[in-house]
């Protein structure tokens, strides 16, 4: 059976719950208090980390591209990606929330596409004000890690599963920006499974919800194909490397030791290691998404302001 065998074979992925909802709610209810939206994308995978919602619900908004550890990402593929962007009229940076790279630059394109907003609010008599941008991404994307590094201290949660941040928060960067968080939020269905079998790579869906075995098993097809020298590097493979994901995950249980009673694999175990070495960059930097095609859609759109925020 070929990985796009397996691909087609994958459940359609749904995850919506009730806090999902909420969070969808409360990012419509407050979009009006912000100048700029900051939309915070996965640079591994840029177009399977933008939620398609979103297009709709942000509408003409100033709109602000973030492309989001950046230091997991393969860095040719990311300047492609940040020109695709660009060429669309959209502004776009890419980030590194745990060293701090791109922090000013982030902060100077956010200030500078406010401010017909905040001078038209001077120009109607009233005080000068800070920016207000609106943070949304999908869960695990690093909202809340990129926040601690703009304003310098630990203002919001943080964690390394999904759905941490519950509520909106306003905090303050600087004296020019005032930054609204707001939780993670994703789209109610996959349609394409790939989509969801990138988001489960990533650690943007919750580990418990699909058959991990056979995801890390797809991811492990995706790193044969793509980034096979990668593979014999970090798990010290030599000769031809295992023709399906489950028989290399077995190979990388029994060089890592990953054995139960009576030699056999700990599956879980294995599992774990690619899992957890992928989402940290120990398997190299990868960008698992390709720039769409003139005929593809990517789910965002350019925003150019309707109405300044008062």
């Amino acid at each position: 059976m070929t990985e796009k065998d397996n691909i087609k074979e994958l459940p359609r992925l749904q995850w919506f719950p009730g806090h999902m909802k909420k969070a969808q709610r409360l990012i419509e209810e407050n979009l009006k208090l912000v100048d700029v939206v900051i939309e915070l994308l996965d640079a591994r995978i840029p177009a399977s980390s933008a939620n398609p919602m979103l297009k709709e619900i942000i509408g003409k908004k100033p709109h602000i591209i973030v492309l989001n550890k950046s230091d997991l990402a393969d860095a040719a593929a990311t300047k492609r990606w940040l020109a695709y962007f660009r060429d669309r009229g959209i502004r776009a940076v890419s980030v590194d929330s745990v060293k701090g790279r791109g922090m000013k630059q982030l902060v100077r394109e956010a200030e500078e596409l406010a401010r017909p907003q905040t001078e038209k609010f001077v120009n109607k008599g009233g005080r000068a004000r800070a920016a207000r941008c609106m943070i949304l991404g999908i869960p695990n994307v690093g909202k809340s890690s990129l926040i601690n590094r703009l304003a310098g201290a630990a203002r919001a949660k943080t964690a390394d599963k999904p759905g941490v941040t519950r509520a909106k928060q306003w905090i303050k960067i600087g004296s020019n920006l005032d930054l609204l968080d707001t939780p993670g939020i994703l789209w109610p269905k996959f349609e394409d499974p790939a989509v969801g079998l990138k988001l489960a790579f990533t650690g943007a869906i919750n580990d418990d919800i699909y058959d991990r075995e056979q995801v890390t098993a797809l991811l492990m097809d995706v790193m044969r194909r793509d980034y096979p020298e990668r593979i014999r590097e970090r798990f010290r493979l030599q000769g031809e490397l295992p023709a399906g994901g489950l028989e290399f995950l077995e190979c990388i249980g029994r060089k890592r030791g990953c054995l139960v009673k009576g030699g056999r694999i700990d599956m879980d175990k294995a599992q774990n290691i690619v899992l957890n070495e992928f989402r940290a960059g120990k398997l190299g930097l990868i960008t698992l998404d390709e720039i769409p095609s003139d005929r593809e859609a990517f789910p965002t759109g350019k925003g150019e302001s309707e109405h300044a925020s008062e």
